[in-house]
């Protein structure tokens, strides 16, 4: 990987009094300060989102079922909780020992309770960083969507109803049989562990603290599954909350693929890419517009950003972004990551595929 090619070296641009040459290495040091979680921000902003998504939710159930009351409450919950499930994000890139007892709590609030334990994110999102792997075949959160049918793209959202029930049952049903019957251990791990885009990624088996990590979480997705299987059978819980937590999940799920459809321009062929062309194939979506930070919370509106300085915690990345675009000259590679927003991203997305369809022999 070249670290020290400047982006004005690559879009051709003139070094200019004042600019800041984009090289990774001299980045990292001036913006050293900002590469350090601020405990307060993580705490509360979890708590805030899962408190307000929860009040939410009780407030959806308890209401008469299709009132106006009922279906706010259902929105602002997928919100609020959508936020609070993101930080899976954040955990994925935290160094071990930064934020304790961070990744236990998130799990205890929003991860198990929706069936998506960290699990299914830390140690495979960082496979999407590597250099030698984003893009490619092997990377589980790309595949080159720019090359599909628009008709494909959209009908891409069509499954998300069907993941909640299926997250259910792996945690709940496939996670303890697995245990015992090893035989299917290697498919429940590398097929039904992991959230991906790439329906070609097989996870390989964990090791070491992750294998721990993987025992504790399905033990604990296993926990939560059958408690609430009990309480539903027993009459302790109503029926009706099941279709409500489906809705949750299923919001989540098609704001978080339009998100993800959002963050990259899907344009690579499956060949590696250097730091420069994952950062010409990455989307920013800067600015304060209500859409796009409902839709990419948790600083994932600065994507562009986030893959050239991984390391960099959510909250500092607003202000990181507005110091390289007050520095970089105009029609720089890092200013060509911009966007207007999560929707104009996406119609760009399904503009080029209609194009490629057309152009294609």
């Amino acid at each position: 990987m070249d670290e020290t090619q400047p982006l004005q070296e690559a879009q051709g641009a003139g070094s200019a009094t004042g600019t800041l040459a984009l090289e990774l290495p001299a980045l990292r040091r001036r913006f050293a300060d900002a590469h350090r979680p601020r405990p307060a921000i993580f705490w509360t902003d979890l708590a805030v989102s899962a408190a307000i998504g929860w009040s939410a939710f009780a407030v959806a159930g308890r209401a008469a079922q299709g009132s106006l009351l009922s279906l706010a409450a259902l929105l602002v919950a997928i919100l609020a909780l959508y936020r609070a499930v993101l930080f899976i994000h954040e955990i994925s890139h935290l160094k071990r020992g930064a934020l304790p007892g961070f990744e236990v709590v998130w799990n205890l609030v929003a991860g198990l309770p929706l069936m998506v334990p960290s699990l299914m994110y830390v140690g495979s999102h960082r496979e999407h960083h590597d250099i030698s792997i984003y893009g490619t075949e092997l990377d589980p959160e790309y595949e080159p969507v720019a090359s599909w049918s628009p008709l494909r793209i959209v009908a891409s959202f069509l499954v998300m109803p069907l993941l909640p029930p299926i997250m259910a049952l792996r945690w709940g049903v496939m996670g303890p049989i697995s245990r015992l019957v090893p035989a299917l251990r290697p498919f429940v791990v590398g097929r039904l562990s992991t959230l991906v885009i790439n329906t070609h990624y097989v996870r390989a088996a964990p090791r070491g603290h992750n294998a721990r990590r993987w025992a504790l979480e399905e033990a604990g997705g296993a926990i939560y599954f059958w408690v609430a299987v009990a309480a539903l059978a027993s009459g302790a819980v109503s029926l009706h909350w099941v279709p409500l937590w489906l809705a949750v999940g299923t919001g989540i799920l098609v704001l978080n693929h339009a998100r993800t459809l959002a963050a990259h321009r899907y344009e690579n062929d499956g060949g590696p890419m250097d730091w420069t062309g994952q950062l010409g194939d990455s989307v920013n979506m800067p600015g304060v517009p209500a859409l796009t930070v409902l839709v990419a919370p948790v600083g994932l509106r600065f994507h562009g950003l986030h893959h050239m300085m991984p390391g960099l915690p959510y909250h500092a990345l607003g202000g990181v972004h507005r110091a390289l675009v007050a520095e970089l000259p105009e029609g720089s590679l890092y200013a060509d990551t911009q966007t207007d927003g999560v929707l104009a991203t996406l119609g760009g997305l399904l503009r080029r595929a209609a194009r490629r369809r057309r152009s294609a022999p």
